[in-house]
């Protein structure tokens, strides 16, 4: 629950005034077909943040916990950083061919690519191993929330919103995060087993009760 936590609340806050949130005010106000491009962005976030969740997960299961905890909590702090400058898109790029949904899947999708949201994904997938799911969903969720009531109300949400306010919560948050996981230090894998209880379990002669055998916690 803490990654799905995590992770909606800083994609959330993060997104506001990004890159894929402008474009979701132009694309509402180009296409006007609120629902098809609502769903095209949650297509368009699945499959881009599976994929950098799916990244960050691989990378850290090859390195040590040690590691993975300073580049993450490095990572999050340079985020913070990030999110204090405003974006700008080229509000004139022509959008794919075949209608709002699949205009919207191509448009934020790449778009996506490089921002600091997928990045996060990847980071947080990091931080929280085994969490893969609970991470994409969550900030699959945090990307809905920005970017819904942008395509619904459009521009004159933006307009009436404190973004300079809200990209130094943002920032805020990312600091936070990347201060706390350097912290706390490695999150541990719910069911992991100890060193002493593998060497046991590869080991005959050791006594093998449930005692000895038991995960650790």
């Amino acid at each position: 629950m803490q990654a799905f936590l995590s992770s909606t609340t800083l994609v959330a806050v993060a997104e506001v005034g990004d890159k894929t949130q402008l474009l979701s005010f132009v694309l509402a106000a180009r296409l006007r077909r609120p629902m098809p491009i609502i769903a095209g962005i949650v297509v368009a976030t699945v499959a881009n943040h599976t994929i950098a969740a799916s990244l960050g997960a691989w990378i850290a299961a090859r390195l040590a916990p040690s590691t993975v905890t300073w580049i993450t909590g490095g990572a999050f702090i340079a985020f913070g950083l990030w999110a204090l400058r405003a974006d700008a898109i080229d509000e004139g790029q022509p959008l794919v061919a075949g209608g709002p949904f699949v205009g919207t899947v191509v448009a934020f999708f790449l778009m996506e690519m490089g921002d600091k949201t997928q990045l996060a994904t990847a980071a947080l997938a990091a931080r929280y191993p085994g969490e893969l799911v609970a991470v994409v969903a969550g900030t699959t969720l945090g990307m809905l929330v920005a970017n819904v009531p942008a395509v619904l109300v459009g521009e004159a949400l933006g307009e009436r919103l404190p973004l300079r306010v809200l990209r130094v919560v943002a920032a805020a948050l990312f600091v936070a995060m990347g201060i706390y996981t350097l912290v706390r230090g490695p999150v541990p894998v719910e069911g992991a087993l100890s060193p002493a209880v593998f060497v046991a379990r590869m080991d005959p002669d050791v006594d093998r009760s449930d005692h000895a055998l038991a995960p650790s916690r």
